[in-house]
């Protein structure tokens, strides 16, 4: 038996998340400030103020955009750590992971490369930390495969991310294009995580 308000809350959860992969693909393809609620409304269905019953303005929707992806990451890493073996089953996975999550949210990717400056302070603190909670997470991991100290495991895990990150603005839309990238993108990533100098 459904409890009263379940479909409403279904129905509002739905439209809630179809604005925010409208913005997403809006601001990827125009910029923050080139889009405005009543583009985002239109493009789902509904006109720009009943954006508002959804999001407080169009920062607050960016807002929830990027620092949903960031809670995303790191709740996807620490589930692979969870999962996996410590040592090199471990790292490769979180690899797969991220190469996964370049290709599956390539909008959103292209949205934080630009337009993280438009959030408020708050906003880009959370960002900021929950990217650095989950660059902990492959830090902790690299640890056990590389000798060296934290700072330079940091580079290594950073330049990896600089590698994935940007896929969105080189990858094709074919499935045979997306199994090759896949491929070539893991092997790359892992290359540069245990590089000798």
């Amino acid at each position: 038996m459904t409890t009263p308000g379940t479909a409403r809350d279904r129905a509002k959860a739905e439209r809630t998340d179809a604005i925010l992969s409208a913005a997403a693909e809006l601001f990827a393809a125009r910029g923050y400030s080139g889009v405005s609620l009543e583009d985002i409304g239109t493009a789902v269905g509904v006109s720009g103020p009943a954006v508002y019953r959804h999001f407080a303005g169009k920062q607050a929707l960016l807002g929830a955009l990027l620092i949903g992806v960031s809670e995303r990451l790191v709740s996807g890493g620490l589930d692979v750590v969870s999962g996996t073996d410590p040592g090199m089953e471990r790292m490769r996975a979180l690899v797969q992971f991220h190469v996964a999550f370049a290709i599956g949210n390539a909008d959103v990717i292209r949205v934080q490369d630009r337009d993280l400056p438009h959030l408020g302070d708050d906003g880009r603190a959370d960002v900021r930390r929950l990217q650095r909670a989950y660059i902990e997470l492959w830090i902790d991991t690299l640890d056990a495969l590389v000798d060296e100290g934290r700072d330079a495991l940091r580079l290594r895990v950073q330049a990896c991310f600089g590698l994935l990150n940007s896929t969105p603005h080189s990858t094709s839309s074919t499935q045979r294009a997306h199994d090759d990238t896949t491929h070539l993108l893991t092997a790359m990533a892992m290359a540069a995580l245990l590089a000798v100098d």
